[in-house]
């Protein structure tokens, strides 16, 4: 057997392989408790983008000294946050407070996607 010729088949394959890999990163949004109504809506915004792209989205809570003390309206935002991106994402990490963060990760539902997709061309057709 030819050693080269091996080798050589071996690196194609392995090219190919990365070729048709994805990489897949994590985008993150940051709210505070007391973040308002636009400011939630404008970041909501991104993340909606950032998961059509096709990229996790990691959003945070992050409290600041006696807010930690109020800890369920982070976790209402967090909330909030799911319910509004359920149409097209996977919650991968229920919200849980790690040190003064209280974290949620989102991944894309390329399912859900596909068929919003469908319908947005369906009603520009007509």
């Amino acid at each position: 057997m030819d050693y080269g010729k091996f080798r050589y088949e071996q690196q194609k394959k392995e090219k190919a392989q990365k070729k048709k890999q994805q990489i897949v990163t994590v985008k993150e949004v940051r709210y505070h408790p007391t973040t308002d109504t636009h400011d939630f809506e404008f970041k909501l915004r991104h993340a909606r983008q950032f998961l059509l792209d096709g990229n996790k989205v990691k959003a945070s809570v992050v409290f600041r000294g006696r807010q930690m003390a109020h800890q369920e309206l982070g976790l209402d935002l967090l909330r909030k946050l799911r319910d509004a991106l359920e149409d097209i994402a996977l919650v991968e990490k229920e919200p849980n407070m790690e040190g003064r963060q209280m974290i949620a990760i989102f991944a894309p539902d390329k399912r859900k996607i596909g068929e919003l997709a469908k319908q947005l061309r369906e009603e520009q057709e007509e």
